[in-house]
C-alpha cells in the first residue's frame, strides 16, 4: 500500500515494471541495490569522496535522521517535502556502507578515495550484506515478505539506537554483536523495505 501523501521517486515507476517481472529475492535484491550504487557514484562524481571526512557516529546520526522522518511520514500519513521514502531507505542503505568503509579505514582529515576505489569497497560491503541475507532467508524462509514496511522503519531506528549505545560505550560489548553487525542489518531491513514499496 501506498502512503497518503506518497511522492513516487523518480525511478519509481522504472522499479515497478522490472519488480512485476520478478519474484526471486535474489534478483530483487541486486536490483535495488544496484540502483543504490549508481546513487552513491553519481553522488561521487558530483561531490567527490567528502564523506571519508565523516566519523562513523556523525554517519549513524544521518542514518537516524532519514530514518526518523521516514517513521514521522508513516505516523502522519502524509509529507509535505518531495523528498520521498523510497531516497531515504536509498541514503540510509548508502550511508551505512560508507559507516563500514569509515569503520574498516577510519576517518581522514582530506577527503582521500578516488572513484574506483570508492566503488570496489561499496561493491565488497554490498555481496557481504547480500551473503548475510540469503543466509537468514533460508534459515526464515521469506519471512521478510510478510512484514509490514512499518516494522523495517521500527527495526532500522532500534538498530541505530543500539549502534549509538555501542558508540558510547566505545565500541565495547558483552554478549551483543558488534557495530558492523547491526550496519549490515540495517542495509537488509532497507533493501526489504524498498522491495516491498515497489511492490505493494
Amino acid at each position: 500500500m501506498i502512503l497518503a501523501g506518497f511522492r513516487p521517486c523518480k525511478y519509481f515507476y522504472f522499479w515497478l515494471q522490472i519488480f512485476k517481472n520478478m519474484t526471486n529475492t535474489h534478483d530483487q535484491y541486486r536490483q535495488v541495490i544496484e540502483h543504490c550504487k549508481a546513487v552513491f557514484l553519481d553522488k561521487m562524481k558530483d561531490y567527490g569522496p567528502s564523506w571519508r571526512i565523516m566519523r562513523p557516529s556523525s554517519l549513524t546520526d544521518q542514518i537516524f535522521i532519514k530514518a526518523s522522518r521516514i517513521r514521522s511520514i508513516e505516523v502522519k500519513g502524509m509529507q509535505l517535502i518531495d523528498d520521498d521514502i523510497q531516497g531515504e531507505y536509498v541514503g540510509i542503505i548508502n550511508y551505512s556502507i560508507i559507516a563500514l568503509i569509515q569503520l574498516e579505514k577510519g576517518a581522514t582529515e582530506a577527503p582521500d578515495m578516488d572513484l574506483e576505489e570508492a566503488e570496489k569497497w561499496y561493491q565488497q560491503y554490498f555481496y557481504e550484506a547480500q551473503n548475510l541475507m540469503e543466509k537468514k532467508n533460508h534459515d526464515y524462509n521469506e519471512a521478510w515478505r510478510s512484514m509490514r514496511v512499518s516494522s523495517y522503519t521500527d527495526l532500522v531506528l532500534m538498530k541505530i539506537n543500539r549502534i549509538k549505545q555501542i558508540e558510547d560505550n566505545q565500541g565495547k560489548t558483552i554478549v551483543s554483536e558488534g557495530i558492523d553487525a547491526n550496519y549490515f542489518d540495517i542495509i537488509n531491513y532497507s533493501v526489504f523495505a524498498l522491495i516491498k514499496t515497489m511492490l505493494a
